[in-house]
């Protein structure tokens, strides 16, 4: 059967037909783009006839940071996006509480860095809370916890206990205060929570996967391997429930070793398939700005420190020339400009032992950039991932702690877009999700609504076009599917998503508040919005 798409603001992707009034799709494939009269000349009997009402027809939305897994997990967890003071924290977990009297532990998730005011948030606020369970609260980054004293206890880290490099369990007298930064802190608490059964862990990636297509995702690139257990996404895959492509990484932390490499040979030829794709190793190479963990070239505005790295320059140079000698891609966490540096001198090094090729390696996220690094994007070919929901909006109130922390000086190379758009680099746009939300149109916005955070800095905020490119083109690049998808052209992948007005007519400032009316993935309709 085949789906007619007519009466569109078909916006193609494509700088050799970017506009259109109608496509053909047959069976999985994008059979025709142009006019109405052609379109409608593909109808048979069978044919699907959708009328766009004059909508942006585009292709489907690909996220490429994104973590799927640990998404769904907090699907039936606390989300405190909206909380913003101590009262507020206050009755949100005790309401949560009242609703949920079966769960053994409280955890929230997107709490604020600054929830208690100028102090940090500490056991004892959260025991004032909720004493007789535990409570672990993620930032809005996951890169700290906050815990009350039953969760310290229960994790045996009350008093300290050793972590590795690049966490923290903040002490004061002898005791811990709650705060813990980075996984190598906070895992001590949270592997103690009681573990989710695997049908209901599936059940909740379902509810995720389908959250996915409400919003026009058609494919992600995952960032962590969740256990390695890509058997789920096969298994849904096999019961036609997959409705995502999924670009799978090989997660790599300071313990692993240079033979784990060989699993993601293994994934390739036992379970590779036209959902799956694998190819790809992911690392953190530092922390977040707002917990000091990021790694910095110069100290921090506030304090003197310039964070830490979980890898050594020489132990990350190590993996990155063995990774990139088995041709697999390499991706990057690296927030801070210490970070970053010391990626891309990973990259150059791997480059110069291997030889150049076309290895698309990847840095994720790029908060703050040093100067002296922007024209290596391109000369090495590494591609900028970002996140717009990421960068700070004082003017519209969001994230200042940042701003803090980094100091006025660092404002011109801190979420650098145009910048490194300007000089020649790739950009791909993602949502970093369950981190920020999923919603494309808020980081859509995001990016083409920022504002100079202060008189004289250059303008980092994105074309409408450009934006839609790296949330399409972008991340079809990124993994070497550029002859795929990302474009609504003949031949390619029927991933195609119908908005609910046309995107280019619309206030700037209404861009957020878009929404996807019909998701189609690989041909068939998966998602439609019912009114």
């Amino acid at each position: 059967m085949s789906i007619i798409l007519h009466n569109a603001a078909v916006y193609t992707a494509n700088s050799k037909q970017s506009k259109a009034q109608a496509i053909v799709i047959e069976k999985n494939r994008i059979i025709y783009v142009g006019d109405n009269a052609k379109a409608l000349a593909h109808r048979t009997s069978k044919s699907q006839i959708i009328d766009a009402k004059g909508h942006t027809v585009m292709p489907g939305i690909i996220d490429s940071h994104y973590h799927l897994g640990m998404g769904s997990f907090t699907l039936d967890e606390l989300y405190l996006d909206e909380v913003k003071t101590l009262e507020e924290l206050t009755q949100a977990i005790r309401n949560y509480e009242k609703h949920n009297p079966l769960k053994e532990w409280i955890i929230g998730r997107r709490c604020s860095y600054d929830i208690a005011g100028a102090k940090p948030l500490t056991r004892q606020h959260l025991d004032t809370i909720v004493s007789n369970k535990p409570i672990a609260l993620f930032s809005l980054d996951f890169h700290t916890v906050w815990a009350n004293t039953l969760a310290l206890e229960m994790g045996g880290i009350l008093h300290g206990a050793s972590t590795q490099a690049g966490s923290e369990i903040v002490m004061e007298n002898g005791t811990a205060t709650g705060e813990l930064r980075e996984p190598g802190a906070y895992d001590f608490v949270t592997d103690k929570r009681p573990e989710r059964s695997e049908s209901e862990k599936l059940s909740l990636i379902k509810q995720g996967i389908q959250q996915a297509n409400s919003y026009g995702i058609t494919s992600i690139h995952n960032m962590d391997d969740e256990d390695k257990r890509v058997d789920r996404y096969s298994l849904l895959e096999s019961s036609k429930e997959l409705t995502l492509r999924i670009d799978y990484p090989l997660s790599i932390t300071p313990d692993s070793k240079l033979t784990d490499l060989h699993q993601v040979a293994k994934w390739q030829k036992e379970i590779q398939s036209e959902y799956l794709h694998f190819g790809r190793v992911k690392l953190f190479m530092d922390g977040v700005i707002e917990s000091t963990t990021a790694l910095m070239v110069e100290s921090y505005a506030h304090l003197s420190s310039l964070g830490d790295a979980l890898f050594t320059a020489e132990h990350f140079n190590q993996i990155a020339i063995e990774a990139d000698k088995h041709h697999l891609q390499i991706s990057v966490h690296a927030i801070g400009d210490g970070a970053v540096k010391r990626t891309l001198d990973g990259y150059e090094l791997a480059q110069t032992k291997n030889s150049k090729r076309d290895s698309r390696h990847r840095i994720e996220h790029i908060e703050v950039l040093h100067p002296s690094d922007l024209h290596r994007f391109k000369q090495l070919g590494v591609i900028a991932s970002m996140q717009p929901l990421h960068a700070p909006q004082p003017h519209r109130g969001q994230y200042l702690f940042w701003m803090e922390c980094t100091g006025q000086h660092r404002y011109e190379w801190s979420f650098p877009w145009q910048t490194l758009r300007q000089a020649e680099a790739t950009l791909a746009f993602s949502s970093d999700y369950p981190v920020v939300t999923m919603n494309p149109f808020l980081g859509i916005d995001a990016a083409i609504n920022r504002q100079p955070w202060k008189e004289g800095l250059s303008n980092q905020a994105q074309t409408l076009e450009h934006t839609l490119d790296a949330y399409t083109t972008g991340g079809a690049y990124l993994e070497f599917a550029e002859s795929q998808k990302g474009q609504l052209k003949e031949g390619m992948l029927a991933d195609v998503v119908v908005l609910n007005q046309d995107i280019f007519k619309v206030d700037i400032e209404a861009v957020k508040d878009m929404q996807a009316d019909l998701t189609i993935f690989d041909g068939k309709v998966v998602y439609e919005h019912k009114r």
